[in-house]
């Protein structure tokens, strides 16, 4: 995961363009995409999508023939969505174009102004103070044309076609963990999904934008998603944050705090202001989609700045974020409602070979508990979900003697 995201790195990214494009190209390389492109001027709900936008080159340059802000070193140097330029300035006429965090002076930070033709340039505070009066040279060899919005799907297909939907953000720059890993981390869940019960919806596609243009491709199907989940900010070294839905009851919120409950995390309510949920869980639509992170939105200095780098994202943090997320698979696919068909008294289970006949054992007992736990909340309106909630036994154990007692 941390090696795809060192691949995806580099490019420059948009809510458009060549950099979009290439990213999907590479995550086509692990999994089968199904690439959509919609046309500039496309009216997607309240919302039309815009013109498209790329840049080959940008750069200040003094006087001496030195690039001093280069859009080569670095895409984020950049503010997205710049209109071409291409003059000779002061410091004192350049400075309105030029953006630094002064309570950060050695990171450069990321901005974008999609919706307002403008420019500029982002760079440290430690470059901006080093910087004499000029003349500047400055260009930004950029298009803004009709073009395209890219997003991809990846489906797993189920037995059943209920759906379960995981959407990643595809339009930051470099930025390792807002939102490289988490599609390294969703690439890799696809990967490991194998004959699955649910069918499994990936959406790859632009912050905002993206999911509006989804959601008005797909109203005639949404109401297939019983469960779903925004990721985001899967790399970093802090614990693991789930935001529940609009809901707040649905089914991915029970099995998310579930699956958490055994490891450091927090769990929030929901507010509309973040990632894509607030799309997904607009009241019109109002699907039952969580959002799962590690330090969430705007909550680690390096947010949004040049310090969010390859180093800033870990090998290890990227594995947990994944592995949480397959325990949430589990849960999502084992789940159901059982009846006991001997509710009276407690049935003989030694007889049937389902009760250990040696004690002392931990293993053993746990599995004891949980038939005895299934068998007395299997009443046809309780789940096994519940039953795990209730007795505090990990669902596994609890499918595990479920499927042993219905053998």
């Amino acid at each position: 995961m941390h090696a795809l995201v060192a691949r995806l790195y580099p490019l420059c990214r948009s809510i458009t363009g060549d950099g979009v494009r290439a990213t999907l190209d590479i995550v086509g390389e692990h999994l089968d995409l199904d690439v959509h492109e919609v046309p500039t001027g496309t009216p997607v709900l309240d919302w039309t999508i815009p013109q498209e936008w790329n840049v080959r080159d940008a750069f200040i340059m003094d006087a001496a023939g030195n690039r001093v802000v280069d859009f080569r070193r670095s895409n984020l140097h950049v503010v997205g969505y710049s209109v071409p330029v291409s003059a000779t300035m002061t410091l004192t006429e350049l400075r309105p174009h030029l953006h630094t965090l002064p309570e950060q002076p050695g990171l450069v930070p990321y901005r974008t102004s999609y919706y307002a033709e403008t420019w500029g340039f982002c760079l440290s505070r430690h470059t901006l103070d080093g910087l004499g009066e000029g003349p500047y040279e400055v260009v930004i060899d950029s298009t803004l044309a009709d073009g395209h919005l890219t997003y991809a799907e990846h489906v797993v297909r189920g037995r059943t076609t209920d759906e379960v939907l995981i959407s990643c953000h595809t339009c930051h720059p470099s930025l390792a963990n807002d939102n490289l890993a988490a599609i390294a981390v969703a690439t890799a869940l696809a990967s490991r999904l194998e004959r699955p019960r649910l069918t499994y919806r990936f959406v790859f596609a632009p912050g905002t934008i993206g999911a509006i243009t989804w959601l008005a491709r797909n109203r005639d199907r949404v109401s297939r998603i019983r469960h779903g989940l925004t990721l985001a900010c899967a790399g970093d070294r802090g614990p693991l944050t789930y935001k529940r839905s609009r809901r707040g009851n649905a089914g991915i919120d029970r099995a998310m705090a579930h699956v958490l409950r055994d490891r450091p995390h927090t769990i929030t309510d929901f507010s509309p202001y973040g990632y894509d949920e607030r799309q997904y869980c607009s009241p019109g639509f109002d699907l039952p989609v969580g959002s799962l992170t590690r330090t969430p939105y705007a909550g680690y200095p390096e947010y949004h700045t040049s310090g969010d780098d390859l180093g800033f994202v870990s090998p290890e943090s990227m594995a947990d974020t994944l592995e949480a997320l397959w325990s949430a698979v589990e849960v999502l696919e084992g789940d159901g409602r059982y009846l006991n068909l001997s509710p009276y008294g407690e049935p003989q289970l030694g007889r049937r070979g389902l009760y250990g006949s040696l004690g002392g054992r931990s293993d053993t007992k746990q599995a004891q508990m949980a038939m005895l736990w299934v068998l007395n909340l299997s009443d046809g309106a309780h789940s096994l979900l519940d039953v795990a909630d209730r007795s505090g036994l990990p669902f596994r154990v609890v499918a595990e003697a479920a499927g042993a007692l219905g053998a």
